[in-house]
């Protein structure tokens, strides 16, 4: 508050400040064009481009959630209007042959989610906190079932599909090769995020930050701050659509699931375990969501529980999500101490391992005679053969769970007096938070 309310201005920044940020946006953008270069596979892309998407779309919803402090339910009503008009836009282009190429549709995208944003974010946003989400869910509902009725626009449940690479070419691309929509997603992920930046920058990104902290000494100063929470959410709504307009691109399809709760709930997910409090927090989360439940299906046909499960681990132990526990670590860092807290992590590994392959042998077991109740009792999940009816693996999970929760208990008890003590040392050595 403290930056909005003084009349004195921050200090200009230095030349080598400037060259510092500059050259941050420099490698990330050359990262991006040799990745493809690294990774080359057809898979790697895939990912990549799911992993561009995400990260629009969180940092979009961080704007509410984490610069705003609104907690909403339907973020992907925008996210998914955005897609569907891109792919009706995209037909009306190839059946016109107009001179529109397809790295400007995504605008479009934007300028729905920004229309309806506009459209229902003046009564959404007239109140924040538990009131918010409650119309939020309930704006999401009717969106949502609606795409099932309206069947003109929306399809119904088979949704509506476009051809890419009829529309007009660009340095000869049709963008029907895989790598070429990477490039495109990577583009408009740049650009995206370094506008998201921008604006957390500017006086309504800090009144937005404001309004999260003390909406009334805001109003007290001479602000309204429902006219603050409206523009945030007509921000949020502008990129989720660009979002959505992408994802639209690269599956060549919209369908009802762009704009249900499970699209509404990942997006929430994927912020708030990389963390709200930090910018970067929502583009480690879309990182990290991405490929967790991209190998967890794999891996196991119960992924969407040990996901939940993860989330409320966070929600519960690290409520600043990864980032958060990454930031802690800073003047431990900077201070030379993190190397003696090494030993300890490395003590408190094996036992905290332990415990989660026990959860996870009962885990897996207590679903296989739940659902499977009358399959082949031996079954894999996690690249392990096992057998869930018998009383071997049963021991071996009790074992691990109780020899593993004890030892894990006393380890990191050990590990917080550890912490503690050299958390202390980098403050004796001028190193804070």
């Amino acid at each position: 508050m403290s930056e909005v309310t003084s009349g004195v201005a921050p200090p200009y920044p230095a030349l080598s400040e400037k060259l510092r940020f500059y050259g941050i946006w420099l490698v990330t953008g050359l990262i991006l064009l040799a990745l493809p270069k690294i990774f080359g596979s057809g898979g790697a892309l895939t990912t990549f481009s799911l992993i561009g998407i995400s990260i629009i779309f969180s940092l979009s919803y961080n704007i509410l959630l984490g610069q705003t402090g609104l907690l909403s339910f339907g973020h992907a009503v925008y996210y998914g209007l955005g897609g569907f008009l891109v792919i009706h836009v995209i037909n009306i282009i190839s059946a016109n042959k107009l001179p529109i190429p397809l790295p400007l549709v995504p605008i479009i995208g934007g300028l729905t989610g920004l229309f309806f944003a506009a459209l229902l974010g003046w009564v959404s946003t007239q109140r924040s906190g538990t009131a918010f989400a409650m119309i939020s869910l309930g704006i999401a509902e009717l969106i949502a079932s609606s795409a099932l009725i309206l069947r003109t626009f929306f399809g119904g449940e088979a949704g509506i599909s476009a051809n890419r690479t009829k529309l007009f070419r660009v340095f000869d691309w049709n963008f029907g090769p895989q790598i070429q929509i990477y490039y495109l997603i990577a583009a408009w992920t740049l650009l995206a995020v370094i506008a998201m930046y921008a604006l957390t920058r500017t006086p309504l990104g800090r009144m937005c930050n404001a309004v999260r902290d003390n909406p009334e000494r805001v109003q007290f100063v001479g602000y309204d701050p429902h006219v603050v929470r409206y523009l945030a959410f007509c921000f949020a709504g502008f990129f989720a659509g660009i979002a959505g307009a992408l994802a639209a691109i690269n599956f060549e399809i919209a369908n009802s699931a762009y704009l249900g709760a499970l699209q509404s709930g990942t997006v929430l997910f994927s912020t708030y375990i990389g963390g709200i409090g930090y910018f970067i927090g929502p583009i480690v989360g879309a990182i990290f969501v991405t490929v967790l439940s991209l190998s967890l299906s794999d891996l196991t046909s119960v992924w969407q529980l040990y996901f939940g499960l993860f989330f409320i681990a966070v929600v519960t132990f690290a409520p600043g999500g990864l980032t958060g526990l990454l930031m802690m670590h800073r003047p431990l860092l900077k201070s030379g101490t993190l190397g003696k807290m090494l030993p300890s992590y490395l003590i408190a590994l094996v036992p905290t391992l332990a415990l989660v392959v026990g959860l996870v042998l009962a885990t897996e077991s207590i679903v296989h005679h739940t659902v499977h109740a009358g399959d082949d009792p031996n079954i894999k999940a996690f690249g392990v053969n096992f057998n869930a009816s018998s009383p071997i693996t049963w021991i071996i999970a009790l074992f691990l769970i109780v020899a593993g929760s004890f030892a894990a208990r006393l380890t990191w008890r050990r590990l917080a007096q550890a912490w503690g003590d050299a958390l202390s040392a980098a403050h004796e050595r001028g190193y804070h938070a």
